[in-house]
């Protein structure tokens, strides 16, 4: 199974927004932010699936579906404040493509999220050499056509419900590591045994580099960074105007 992703950036724009943005630390710093979520993603996502394949299955989908999604409700609690915990190119591409977080910041993140995620990789690695589960890579059990639209799909529930609880005031803040680890985790329930439920180019980037898992790599990041894309803007598209401080509604 796979996964990932998280929450926005920068502060809301709105003009009621609480002036988080001003302190934010340096970008360098909120990237080593996003490379530790990065590897803690797949030491623990695909640490999950490589336990699976050595223990006959004591996970399980479910069991590795929950992982996933509970490393990234953590990561969130842990690195949302810090750097808005992306720990996912697509993620950071949609924010950027929305104009929620800077485009002379974007290629940063994303290094930072292959970085970790391939620290991750090596991880599991140096603990299994024989390569159980070529490491967590993702693999399509479906045909490729198929698997990219399902990752398609995926990513496109899964960052509509990052830019509702990341962007919008009046999504409830408190609960937006639960909304997105638990969709996460209903994402890898049902689309795992069919592609991995990626949704995460990092995510499938490190074990593949580090297993040499190539086979058809490319769903793996068209899949998530169109859907992504097409998620965050559907909600863009839906929201309502916001009601400006001291404006009454009507």
């Amino acid at each position: 199974m796979t996964t990932t992703a998280a929450v926005a950036d920068e502060a809301p724009a709105h003009a009621n927004a609480p002036r988080v943005a001003l302190d934010r630390p340096g970008l360098a710093r909120r990237c080593a932010a996003e490379a530790l979520a990065a590897f803690a993603l797949v030491f623990a996502g695909c640490g999950a699936i490589v336990t699976d394949a050595t223990r006959h299955g004591t996970l399980g989908t479910v069991g590795i579906a929950a992982v996933f999604g509970l490393v990234v409700m953590a990561m969130i609690y842990a690195t949302g404040h810090l750097s808005g915990a992306h720990f996912n190119p697509a993620v950071t591409i949609a924010f950027t493509l929305t104009r929620h977080f800077p485009a002379r910041e974007a290629l940063a993140y994303v290094a930072a999220q292959l970085l970790g995620a391939t620290g991750g990789a090596l991880v599991l690695l140096a603990a299994f050499a024989d390569k159980p589960a070529d490491l967590g890579a993702t693999v399509p059990s479906i045909p490729a056509g198929t698997a990219l639209l399902y990752e398609g799909a995926l990513s496109a529930m899964l960052m509509f419900v990052i830019v509702a609880v990341a962007t919008d005031a009046r999504a409830i803040g408190a609960g937006a590591a639960i909304a997105i680890g638990a969709t996460v985790a209903l994402d890898a329930l049902f689309g795992g045994p069919l592609t991995g439920a990626s949704m995460n180019p990092a995510r499938s980037f490190g074990p593949a580099l580090v297993a040499g898992q190539w086979r058809d790599f490319w769903v793996y990041v068209a899949g998530p960074i169109l859907g992504a894309a097409t998620g965050a803007l559907a909600y863009q598209a839906i929201r309502a105007p916001q009601t400006p401080p001291g404006a009454v509604e009507r």
